[in-house]
């Protein structure tokens, strides 16, 4: 059945997003450090699914059992599934001590005359390890103060440094739920994404490298490696599977086995109890991922039903001034994304609402998904990185007390990502990826 577009079914998912998007500015507006933060995302989109029920219903089409059957779309439920591991292999591995481990043992090896590549670096794949930027975050600005006070670097260049740093390995991440989303909503595999990632990401990743290193300066750094080096074994598995091809349920299965099996062996005071609770604790922490991602999969089936998908796709068509192709469709992605996470400022929520318009984009550009699930992914982390409200940059700012507008000045790598990627769009090639280039009659 041939769907009618219309506007009208688009005007739930504005809902959403101006709910979420008008507390989070009230709450800052208010003071609230973590104002976009105060009103949790599974419950703004409540209004908005009874309106899009309401909007089907008007239409005469079945909308109790769309909403169900977008819900328990089989990609909705996978996705689920790889956010509760994830989860799970992330807190495990947190509890036995491989972040610490990781922290220590990177730091004490960076020269220091290469401080600030040698903090960017490490954030990078501390971030590819764990799977989350805030975690990153977390753990490395603390230290990272300790650097720029003994070697007099401004405190938002470094604190900058961390941050794009884990944003790049976050972006990378086979764990992340970035990724996970990413490569769910645009029926992607996690190797293909990550390696058509890789050609932007790493080659941008050196040239910050680069640049961090005239900017920085030599400074001692005094960090005496804590832990064993076995603690990091169950991060490079998961890596060498995920990136071999390995499903990736099997692979995050083995990791959290894995993780708690080396726990037992080097962590004092870690057993059997402790395991399984850690277990459970990493499920928890996905609980409003998880419920948010089952959410939109009922918004997004009952806003394709009505016809918003159709109309939002012939809206970026002319936008696109009726061309047809790689890079129309390519920057229609990167906006969408960009957009949306602009709105949410959160780039696991941007990824999920505009996924299945960016699907749609791709399959009428001829964008392989791959290629569709990394644009979607590159522009979320950007946008992210650069957010003065974001949850990235207000963690970093409370911690090290720097104004969030020159955290935002400073993130390096974020503001050479996008331009690559545009250049990199841009560029003229023959791929897999390129679709025909059809002019509009």
């Amino acid at each position: 059945m041939t769907v009618r577009p219309s506007a009208l079914a688009l005007t739930p998912l504005l809902l959403f997003l101006a709910l979420f998007f008008g507390a989070g500015l009230y709450f800052t507006t208010q003071g609230e450090p973590m104002g976009f933060y105060q009103l949790r995302a599974p419950v703004a989109i409540l209004p908005a699914l009874a309106l899009a029920v309401w909007l089907a219903h008007r239409r005469g089409l079945a909308a109790g059992e769309l909403l169900l059957r977008g819900m328990g779309d089989p990609n909705i439920v996978l996705m689920c599934l790889i956010f509760l591991l994830a989860g799970a292999f992330a807190y495990v591995s947190s509890a036995i001590g491989a972040v610490d481990a990781v922290v220590s043992i990177g730091l004490s090896a960076v020269p220091s005359a290469l401080v600030l590549p040698g903090l960017f670096v490490l954030s990078g794949l501390i971030a590819l390890a764990i799977g989350t930027s805030m975690g990153t975050i977390a753990a490395v600005v603390p230290i990272a103060l300790g650097v720029a006070d003994a070697s007099g670097l401004a405190p938002a260049l470094v604190v900058g440094t961390v941050i794009g740093g884990a944003m790049f390995g976050d972006n990378l991440s086979i764990i992340s739920d970035t990724t996970i989303a990413a490569t769910r909503t645009q029926g992607a595999q996690m190797r293909d994404k990550f390696r058509e990632n890789v050609r932007i990401a790493v080659p941008v990743a050196v040239a910050t490298a680069v640049v961090l290193g005239v900017l920085g300066a030599a400074s001692p750094i005094d960090a005496e490696p804590i832990g064993s080096p076995w603690l990091m074994a169950p991060y490079l598995l998961v890596l060498a599977l995920a990136v071999a091809g390995v499903n990736v349920l099997v692979v995050l299965a083995l990791g959290i086995v894995l993780a708690g099996a080396f726990g037992l062996v080097f962590t004092d005071d870690y057993g059997p109890v402790a395991f399984v609770g850690d277990i459970w604790s990493g499920f928890e922490g996905m609980t409003e991922i998880l419920l948010l991602s089952l959410l939109i999969g009922g918004l997004g089936a009952l806003t394709k039903a009505g016809g918003g998908l159709a109309w939002l796709a012939l809206a970026i068509e002319r936008v696109a001034r009726g061309r047809r192709g790689r890079r129309a469709g390519e920057f229609s992605i990167a906006a969408l994304s960009t957009t949306a996470d602009v709105f949410t400022a959160n780039n696991t929520v941007a990824i999920l609402v505009s996924g299945s318009v960016a699907r749609d984009i791709a399959e009428q550009h001829g964008i392989s998904p791959r290629r569709a699930a990394s644009v979607l992914d590159i522009f979320a982390c950007v946008a992210q990185g650069v957010l003065p409200y974001g949850a990235q940059i207000l963690l970093a700012a409370s911690l090290s007390a720097v104004s969030p507008l020159a955290l935002a000045g400073s993130v390096y790598y974020c503001w050479m990502l996008a331009i690559a990627t545009i250049v990199f769009i841009a560029w003229p090639r023959r791929s897999a990826d390129a679709g025909p280039q059809v002019p509009a009659p």
